[in-house]
């Protein structure tokens, strides 16, 4: 997951290089921290915090292969 939300973040944002993605695993949920430049956090959210339901949309489908619950959260 970390890997999936790491390129889509990059492919948003005008630092790419500043994003940063970080992943812890419990039993059953799968915590996913994704970071970027302060310039870009409106990049990476957009208008009513429709990108970034959209990107935990894509992170929930591709997760359900594995049977767990993956938390997304955007920190700046």
């Amino acid at each position: 997951m970390k890997e999936l939300v790491e390129v889509i973040a990059k492919a948003l944002v005008d630092s790419p290089s500043e994003v940063v993605v970080t992943e812890t695993e419990d039993d059953s949920t799968i915590n996913v921290e994704l970071r970027v430049a302060p310039g870009d956090m409106g990049k990476v959210i957009g208008k009513q915090g429709r990108i970034a339901k959209a990107i935990r949309s894509v992170v929930k489908a591709a997760s359900s292969k594995e049977n767990k619950r993956v938390n997304v959260e955007i920190i700046q």
